[in-house]
């Protein structure tokens, strides 16, 4: 059989990749797309710093899998060059996402539960006993400190600027609550999570943790904020849930009534920013002459809208913001600078879909040109759209060193979801579209019970902290009255060259 062969150069991000394509008499027309696959596993440690990749995802297992006598890789399937170790294995059971501190130098990390408000037993006192829903985990012994009790399905976490927790609940209702001090903060409960009372132990009003009602109630999950106090998070809303032509969930943006200019710490919550604001939605107009808007127009040149905090979903829908199919997990490009306005944020979320519909999820990623502004313009495109191999998006992260973006599947018993896996994504170089320049699978979670969740790398981007979410917890005891979750490092990630980001 005769071979051509075509050398071809390509540019990854700004790493170029010289590869061969072949054909033969029988195949004069080699498929690029294929070839192009092939290039970005073959140089997957230049452009993601990973000797190798997975070419499937772990096989499916039935039954409780998680055991006792685990060790970490018997949780997770690695590309070579990756290797994992357990961080605890008592984390409570649906922990979801997590944030590092210090932020420079990490030994902690805190944590959101994504287990329901419930009574789980009864305190020395005889008072109720509530889920945990925030905890404290030492990133050196693994030991875990419950913060927060009683939360409705904690999902959402970040830490401020100014050196406090914002936690925040996917709850139709959900309540976003601010810890100061959060290494001193243990056990502290939320008696009424309509009025956001809060007490610690003794059982006086907690002087620690305070409901911030000026953000909006919506189902949260990702969140953005920056050094003045905006915070941008997305409601977490199936369209077609009310009715068939229901919208589906909204990006809201928070101003804060006073800009926050202080570099320093907060020692008490009225020092907060987040005391008084207003709320915004995000409607993608499509025309940059008159206002068009509604179903279709989901990508594009898009403005703020202003909604009340406390009906923020309603007004949402009313007032016409644009809706997508349960925004997830969001995060910022840190490495976007716009020499224009200081101000200017992009940022990356994703929406889940529905596989087995054939709607294969999507990131889409907006740059606010100045997220202090409710008037500021914002444009936003699809950034990677899924398929029958990568679909269902929930968590994702940027890897710091490099402008590579990570992609989490929640994987589930849908026909059409073909695990749980995480992808490394390049950025958009400087080739005509504005997309990722291509993804690779790089970990397989091997429990089919259990999903990928929390994923988030360490400062100098060479580990990952992973939460095996939700596995059939069988054959293992109860912590605190409380299943458990492992959650797991991930160690063996190089820095490759960084990619130019769009």
């Amino acid at each position: 059989m005769h071979l051509k062969r075509i050398f071809v150069k390509i540019t990854f991000g700004v790493v170029p990749v010289v590869f061969i394509l072949t054909s033969s008499a029988h195949a004069a027309n080699p498929d690029f797309g294929v070839q192009v696959e092939r290039a970005l596993k073959q140089f997957s440690m230049i452009l993601f710093g990973i000797p190798g990749t997975l070419d499937q995802s772990a096989p499916p297992t039935s039954g409780p899998y998680r055991t006792v006598s685990q060790t970490a890789e018997d949780q997770v399937l690695l590309a070579s060059g990756l290797q994992a170790r357990y961080i605890t294995r008592q984390a409570a059971d649906l922990t979801d996402q997590i944030v590092l501190i210090p932020k420079d130098n990490p030994v902690y990390m805190v944590t959101c539960v994504e287990g329901a408000r419930r009574v789980i037993g009864t305190n020395s006192d005889g008072s109720p006993k509530y889920n945990p829903s925030v905890q404290l985990i030492s990133l050196i012994d693994g030991s875990v400190q419950t913060i927060l009790r009683g939360m409705d399905r904690c999902d959402g976490i970040r830490e401020t600027p100014w050196g406090s927790i914002l936690a925040t609940e996917e709850a139709s209702d959900g309540g976003a609550y601010e810890i100061i001090f959060p290494l001193s903060v243990a056990n502290h409960v939320i008696i009424n999570r309509a009025t956001g009372e809060i007490r610690d132990p003794g059982g006086a009003i907690s002087q620690f943790i305070a409901k911030r009602t000026a953000l909006p109630t919506i189902a949260w999950e990702g969140i953005v904020i920056t050094s003045s106090g905006v915070v941008i998070g997305g409601d977490e809303l199936r369209p077609g849930t009310a009715k068939p032509d229901a919208d589906g969930g909204a990006i809201f943006k928070f101003i804060p009534q006073t800009l926050r200019t202080d570099t320093t710490l907060i020692t008490d919550l009225s020092q907060s920013p987040w005391v008084a604001g207003n709320v915004y939605a995000l409607q993608v107009t499509c025309r940059n002459d008159k206002p068009q808007y509604g179903q279709g127009c989901e990508v594009g040149l898009a403005s703020w809208i202003p909604v009340n905090a406390a009906t923020a979903r309603s007004d949402a829908n009313l007032k016409e913001a644009t809706g997508y199919y349960r925004p997830e997990d969001m995060d910022q490009d840190r490495t976007y600078i716009d020499p224009n306005n200081p101000n200017a944020v992009r940022f990356c979320w994703t929406d889940t879909g529905a596989s087995e519909a054939y709607n294969f999820a999507e990131v889409v990623c907006a740059v606010d040109f100045d997220a202090n502004s409710p008037f500021s313009p914002v444009v936003a495109e699809r950034f990677i759209e899924g398929d029958l191999e990568f679909n269902y998006f929930d968590n994702l992260a940027f890897q710091p060193g490099t402008n590579n973006l990570y992609v989490l599947e929640d994987g589930g018993v849908e026909p059409l979801v073909k695990g749980n896996d995480i992808f490394a994504c390049l950025p958009d170089g400087f080739d005509r579209d504005l997309k990722s320049d291509g993804c690779v699978r790089v970990l397989s979670v091997k429990d089919s019970s259990a999903e990928p969740s929390g994923f988030i790398f360490s400062p100098d981007g060479k580990t990952a902290y992973l939460s095996i979410q939700h596995s059939d917890d069988t054959n293992m005891p109860l912590v605190d009255d409380y299943p458990t979750d492992d959650i797991i490092a991930i160690t063996g990630f190089q820095v490759p060259l960084p990619g130019s980001g769009k």
